[in-house]
């Protein structure tokens, strides 16, 4: 495997983990009312929709570069 498929790779994991990370930060707060899981919750969602962001660049950028097929 290329680096730069681990690359590409490595960022879907990473926004998985991501959204994982939001939806168990609404979980609790929904269990347990602590109001400090909804700044995580929001910090996930938004590392979650950056990471799609990149990704989505990454790729078009190895794609006009004919880097990746």
């Amino acid at each position: 495997m290329s680096l730069k498929a681990f690359h590409i790779v490595f960022i879907i994991f990473s926004t998985l983990l991501a959204l994982g990370t939001a939806a168990w930060c609404v979980w609790v707060d929904l269990v347990e009312g602590a109001p400090i899981y909804v700044a995580g919750a929001i910090a996930s969602f938004a590392a979650a929709i950056a990471l799609m962001v990149y990704g989505f660049w990454f790729y078009r950028k190895m794609k006009r570069l004919r880097l990746i097929t």
